[in-house]
């Protein structure tokens, strides 16, 4: 009958989908064609429920673990207590029973829970020494296991953990010793979460010697120091690099991208210059004189035409222009920058930022013309930031007052009102440096352009 195997422990295979099921058998339904298992668990996990109901449609395999009173059957195979449509399960006395069970067909379960890992089979013979695997996963001590909280507090009071330490370091000494050679012990060295364990050689920060001091000295953000030269150095300098094939073109278009690079992150960089704020496009007055400086500036500005910034450039009209200002202003003119002659025509309102090219290292009579004078008294009652580009050594204060000054391969040394410098490389090798008595090394690192600090 079918209640000879109420509390029989049985594993069912419900397949892939389903999983495995086990627990003890709390009734079966030979009408409804249906077995019920108490305490079940799912893949070897205990089901948050108390009992489970199967169909024989949900059943592919089912198998006998124990008898109430008996065990588990003998000879446990996949097959060899799987019971069968018509076929009796046999006990642990090979004697059949008289209850029939139910036919694996497939379908789904009345109960189901997560498809988690199919448990390993019981590999334990019967009549073995050795405790049964299934008592360990499904017996009821495992219930009182799960019932007990873990005292967490009482355990951690166990530990002694200024004990484990004084073994922790007194190994480390005697280790320490052998290592060395030495009888006594040495403790060993300490490093704060910012230093470096492994040695390395020592940082020279005077990397850059010059012939003659310019009677003024910069650090880089790294601690290097950058000495600044006299601008005859600084023109015997550009002279050699000419000869070596570094010609003014090129120079022009180093300078031109690095200032523009500069003056891109003064106006806002990424933070400014976006394809949603196209309506709010940045202003930059291009204040340049008829030299190499107002041909750098020129550069510059193209630049920062072609990356959507509104540039007003503004230079006097001469009967003779240089040859370099020419041909980057033929280059200017297809950006749809603005250009104009005249101080009248540049904005009232005050612009983004004033980029000055004005000055001359070697013509100090511009200042004293008409042209260059209103274009000072301009930029200085324009409330914009001021940033130059090669500014000239003079004895003298700057006419207009910068906030940032670019130089370029070496400094000069700046009057005070040229603001913060900053450095520039224009693409000098090292050993036209070391053509004219300058031991260089490379201060800028990943950048083209860095700040200098006065020391």
């Amino acid at each position: 009958m079918a209640a000879d195997w109420l509390g029989s422990l049985v594993s069912i295979n419900c397949g892939e989908t389903l999983g495995v099921y086990q627990g003890k058998v709390s009734s079966v339904d030979q009408d409804s064609q249906t077995i019920s298992l108490r305490q079940p668990f799912h893949n070897g996990m205990k089901c948050p429920v108390p009992e489970v109901t199967f169909s024989a449609m949900d059943i592919k395999e089912l198998k006998i673990l124990e008898i109430p009173g008996g065990g588990a059957p003998a000879g446990q195979t996949d097959s060899g207590s799987t019971a069968h449509n018509g076929r009796s399960t046999k006990g642990p006395d090979s004697t059949p029973s008289s209850a029939p069970m139910a036919v694996p067909r497939k379908g789904s379960s009345s109960s189901r829970g997560n498809n988690q890992a199919t448990p390993k089979k019981n590999g334990m013979k019967n009549g073995g020494g050795l405790k049964n695997k299934d008592d360990e996963c499904f017996g009821d001590p495992l219930d009182e296991v799960l019932d007990t909280d873990f005292d967490f507090e009482g355990n951690l009071a166990l530990f002694d953990k200024a004990a484990v330490f004084s073994e922790i370091e007194t190994s480390v000494k005697r280790s320490g010793a052998r290592s060395r050679g030495t009888p006594s012990e040495r403790t060993p060295a300490r490093y704060r979460h910012d230093e470096n364990i492994l040695e390395a050689e020592p940082i020279v920060y005077r990397q850059i010697m010059v012939p003659q001091s310019g009677g003024k000295e910069y650090c880089t953000d790294a601690g290097l120091v950058v000495p600044s030269i006299s601008y005859e150095l600084h023109k015997k300098l550009l002279c050699v690099a000419e000869r070596h094939g570094l010609t003014l073109e090129r120079r022009l278009e180093m300078a031109g991208v690095c200032a523009s690079q500069m003056a891109l992150t003064l106006l806002g960089g990424p933070n400014r210059l976006t394809p949603k704020n196209v309506h709010q496009r940045p202003t930059v007055a291009l204040l340049c004189g008829p030299h190499v400086r107002g041909a750098q500036g020129i550069s510059c500005g193209r630049h920062l035409a072609n990356h959507e910034v509104h540039v007003i450039l503004f230079l006097p009209n001469f009967v003779k222009m240089l040859e370099s200002i020419t041909n980057e202003l033929t280059l200017f003119s297809k950006t749809g920058g603005k250009q104009v002659s005249s101080v009248k025509d540049l904005p009232d309102s005050p612009v983004d930022l004033v980029i000055n090219c004005l000055d001359c290292h070697e013509n100090a009579f511009l200042r004293d013309q008409a042209w260059y004078r209103a274009a000072v008294d301009w930029a200085n009652r324009n409330r914009a930031p001021v940033l130059s580009i090669d500014p000239p050594v003079s004895t003298q204060e700057q006419a207009v007052d910068a906030k940032w000054s670019l130089c370029l391969g070496l400094p000069l040394p700046l009057a005070e009102n040229a603001g913060r410098v900053y450095l520039c490389d224009i693409g000098i090798p090292r050993h036209i440096f070391q053509e004219v008595g300058i031991n260089y090394h490379s201060p800028f690192g990943c950048k083209f352009s860095i700040p200098l600090h006065s020391t």
